[in-house]
């Protein structure tokens, strides 16, 4: 399901409405994402007192409507924002403190709760911040099952609650998530979610929330594993989707269990087995309908499915109608207009031609080429009397003459935004950003970065993928040959190549990705092959850079290490990476 951050009634309508159609589908139990009701995350929100109480009333309310509205013998699970009771208060965790929590929903009650336990904080989380950690691990019955509910970084950790849904001898866990998108990152979850299904000795249904929110992107890729780890079933990515799936599990035994059990959690914590039987009959035997198994996407595919994801929630959840972006003919801005297309349709996407008396002419063909292709709206503004108007009054030489272009660019599309209510999207790729080699309140200027994580390489990788996705459709390829082709320039001067300022991007990623994924050192990227005086310059370009990173707009994380959220350096830093010996 795709929330959106403080929107409690939207998102409880949601709630509502899958409810209805999983149990039209036969279901027996339901479940939702990490904190589905408030949306994930709400950062700072979770300190408003406010906020948390709306949170509250709303969880019961949804209890209430879906007993109103025929649903209430289906047992429900969804995540919420809490806050620990005066009752409930541990040493140095006053009343009061906010947790990340989830709730059974069941004949318009509340029937049972818990919190998150393990609390990340590393990355894009930093959950220390905002909540503290539960100590309870529910263990509901179900249809004669005994099914333990856990929250996310619960399964990431060794040891916490599933050591205990072990001990406590459940026949299902059911891990609810809010679990953001990087490359490659469902072999990593399908993995670990084998492993911890055979440490907890039981079928593991996991359920990820989809959509965009800020820069975080959320791609689904809810599963089903059994005891032995077997795959069983797997919804689809950067899609909602309703995954259904027949499972034949353990009775729950029949000797009266305790209804409050305390259990040594194998990580220093003590948790404790709380009981609820809500239904002690098992259904009557049915024949079973195979789960589906969606298909794994490529790398090129999943990523370009983040990025059309990521753009399309941010503007829609934003209250933006349309776009807008520069269009240069050059690669980065021919791939941001296709991506925004994809993501909001080509009726919404305007681009703005701004030729300047350094534009090629086949730079102005291309761009009105692309525009032919997908259909987009299209409007040119030569550039150059504004830019004479400045020179005039300002006589800008060298660097200051080429960054002046690049400002006047962006009046231009951010006055167009301010008149006609588009989003203005920038075209900056992560290379760029990295280095540098961008103009600040110039080509940096706008509200949304589509490809602020993607790599050059990337760019040319995914701007080819795309275009045999169109000709495998029996479509015309979106993004013409000879934008692909050209070698890149920002066209600031007379034949200027953005290989006069930078390495080969071949050469210039490899360095990057060690650099700013690996967090490598002068020495070791020397040692890792790359040319030393390259290494020393680049580090120089990265680490001055920081102060213009800091001014750009956010964009959809893809990587595991982003500008923004995951990378934060100090602006005012005297620390250089020491020279060998």
């Amino acid at each position: 399901m795709n929330p959106t951050v403080g929107d409690l009634e939207g998102n409880a309508d949601l709630v509502v409405e899958w409810t209805r159609r999983a149990a039209e589908a036969g279901a027996h139990l339901v479940a939702f994402p990490e904190m589905v009701l408030t949306g994930y995350p709400v950062e700072d929100l979770a300190l408003r007192t406010s906020f948390v109480e709306a949170s509250q009333r709303t969880l019961e309310r949804t209890a209430r409507r879906l007993a109103a509205e025929g649903l209430g013998d289906l047992p429900v699970v969804v995540g919420y924002l809490d806050r620990r009771t005066a009752g409930q208060m541990r040493l140095g965790q006053p009343a009061g403190s906010p947790l990340n929590s989830l709730a059974w929903l069941h004949d318009g009650r509340v029937a049972a709760r818990s919190a998150k336990h393990h609390l990340p904080n590393y990355g894009v989380f930093d959950e220390f911040r905002y909540f503290v950690r539960g100590d309870r691990l529910p263990v509901v019955r179900v249809a004669g099952v005994d099914v333990a509910t856990v929250i996310c970084e619960d399964l990431w950790q060794d040891g916490g609650p599933v050591s205990v849904t072990h001990a406590a001898g459940a026949g299902l866990l059911l891990v609810i998530n809010g679990s953001p998108y990087e490359r490659s990152k469902d072999d990593v979850r399908l993995e670990l979610a084998a492993r911890r299904a055979r440490e907890a000795g039981c079928t593991l249904a996991y359920v990820n929330m989809v959509g965009g929110q800020d820069e975080l992107v959320f791609d689904g890729d809810s599963m089903i594993v059994g005891p032995d780890g077997e795959l069983l079933a797997r919804a689809p990515r950067f899609a909602e989707d309703l995954l259904v799936a027949d499972l034949s599990l353990p009775d729950a035994p029949s000797d009266p269990q305790p209804a409050e059990q305390p259990v040594k959690a194998g990580d220093g914590t003590t948790i404790t087995v709380e009981r609820t039987v809500l239904s002690a009959r098992p259904v009557p035997p049915y024949e079973p309908v195979p789960p589906p198994v969606a298909p794994a996407l490529d790398d090129l595919a999943e990523v370009y499915g983040a990025l059309v994801l990521g753009v399309r929630d941010y503007v829609r959840k934003n209250g933006f109608r349309s776009v807008i972006c520069g269009l240069s003919g050059g690669i980065d801005s021919a791939l941001v207009a296709t991506i925004a297309a994809d993501a909001v349709g080509p009726d919404n996407v305007h681009v703005v031609l701004l030729p300047s008396r350094h534009s090629s002419g086949h730079s102005v063909s291309d761009a009105e080429e692309l525009v032919k292709r997908q259909g987009l709206h299209a409007r040119t503004v030569p550039i150059n009397d504004m830019v004479e108007a400045f020179e005039r009054e300002l006589e800008p030489t060298g660097l200051a003459a080429e960054n002046l272009q690049a400002r006047v660019r962006a009046v231009v599309w951010m006055g167009l935004s301010n008149q006609d209510g588009h989003l203005v999207l920038t075209t900056g790729n992560k290379s760029e950003l990295a280095t540098g080699y961008s103009t600040l309140y110039g080509d940096s200027a706008g509200g949304y970065g589509p490809i602020k994580d993607v790599t050059k390489s990337m760019v040319w990788a995914l701007s080819r993928w795309r275009n045999e996705q169109a000709v495998a459709a029996g479509q015309t390829p979106p993004i013409p040959q000879e934008i692909i082709d050209k070698p890149p320039s920002a066209e600031l001067s007379p034949g200027q190549l953005d290989t006069d300022s930078l390495p080969e991007y071949d050469v210039l990623d490899a360095l990057l990705d060690d650099y700013v994924e690996r967090d490598l050192g002068r020495d070791a990227l020397i040692a890792a092959g790359h040319d030393a005086g390259l290494v020393e310059r680049v580090i120089r370009l990265v680490d001055g850079a920081e102060y213009k990173r800091r001014q750009y707009p956010p964009g959809p994380k893809i990587t595991p290490k982003n500008f923004g959220r995951d990378r934060r350096l100090p602006i005012t830093n005297r620390w250089r990476e020491p020279s060998a010996g």
